[in-house]
């Protein structure tokens, strides 16, 4: 199980990997949630279209990578 699959030891909620599908104004973007399109706050992170970003309470805390999930080097 990969750290970021471990529940929130605040909330006990986990975050999800979704794709940002848009970047829309104040710092929010629409993402492909698996269950249809969500509006979540990139406020925190640089992401871009395609991006797969992980969401912790409708807040961008990631970016996992780019068009194929893939994480960057870093």
């Amino acid at each position: 199980m990969n750290d970021y699959q471990q529940p929130c030891f605040t909330c006990g909620d986990v975050a999800v990997e979704v794709r940002v599908i848009r970047l829309l104004p104040d710092d929010l973007a629409l993402v492909d949630a698996g269950e249809g399109p969500e509006h979540v706050s990139v406020a925190l992170v640089s992401a871009t279209v395609g991006d797969v970003i992980l969401v912790h309470a409708g807040e961008a805390i990631a970016v996992l990578g780019g068009e194929s999930g893939a994480s960057n080097p870093g």
